[in-house]
């Protein structure tokens, strides 16, 4: 993805699709999971394509010392803005970088890290290799890798659950779609990103899904407030780590260790 198309979209992207029920579900419950496998903080975490912090900048709050790294400079100018609503004691946590995901490695000065994220990255990518190379090398040794991209194996749910029968029979075989943002995306299977990971000395722990019932029901408009989105983040935590539940799930989130 190139800096001038995600300063198309940086918006949408940052104000509007993460302050939305799912987006504000998908924060909630992959904050989760990452925590039952982080270290504990003040652990050093690196955020490849991390967008506005949606993600990391919680991580931020509990403690941890984050780098964000993004070739976006309207993300970033994003990131910044969130980053000076926060205290000064968790703004002294974060580090934002510019840099394309492929030069992770010098962007950071050859830094390891003891945990690595690439969310919601990968499925931009026609190549997504050399980014996912730069994640795995970022990773200290027993550090955590985690990666969030598009499950292909569901990829007919959503356009059925909508009723759009001719898109979900086509989806069956498809690895790709228009996503929410306009913008093409690409999706992948567990076993593929597991293998792809282990060739690159990263040892698979755990995957959950991500967006399972949020992403079939219809909640537009101002939803439902912070504790009725909390009790919907624990349902899709639960579903998130259960088969079959996880395996429906639009998205899934890979945890490995650098071995």
């Amino acid at each position: 993805m190139g800096e001038d198309t995600w300063a198309a979209v940086a918006g949408d992207f940052a104000d509007g699709a993460y302050a939305s029920v799912k987006g504000r579900v998908r924060t909630l419950v992959m904050h989760r999971q990452l925590l039952e496998h982080l270290p504990a903080p003040p652990a050093s975490v690196l955020d490849v394509g991390g967008g506005a912090g949606h993600q990391s900048f919680p991580l931020a709050r509990a403690g941890y010392d984050v780098t964000l790294l993004d070739s976006s400079a309207a993300m970033l100018g994003k990131a910044r803005q969130r980053l000076g609503q926060l205290p000064e004691a968790v703004r002294q946590r974060v580090t934002l970088v510019k840099a394309d995901g492929a030069d992770a490695d010098e962007a950071v000065g050859g830094r390891r890290f003891d945990a690595v994220l690439c969310h919601g990255v990968l499925g931009y990518l026609e190549r997504p290799d050399p980014v996912l190379d730069q994640v795995c090398r970022c990773a200290a040794p027993g550090g955590l890798v985690s990666v969030m991209t598009g499950n292909a194996e569901a990829a007919a749910v959503r356009p059925a659950m909508e009723g759009r029968w001719e898109d979900a029979l086509e989806a069956f075989d498809a690895r790709s779609e228009v996503g929410v943002l306009g913008l093409p995306t690409h999706a992948g299977t567990v076993a593929e990103l597991g293998e792809s990971l282990r060739r690159r000395g990263v040892a698979p722990v755990e995957w959950y899904g991500v967006w399972l019932f949020v992403d079939w029901l219809d909640l537009s408009g101002a939803g439902p407030g912070l504790a009725e989105t909390e009790r919907v983040a624990a349902v899709e935590f639960e579903a998130g780590r259960r088969d079959p539940y996880r395996r429906l799930s639009r998205v899934f989130h890979f945890v490995g260790r650098r071995t």
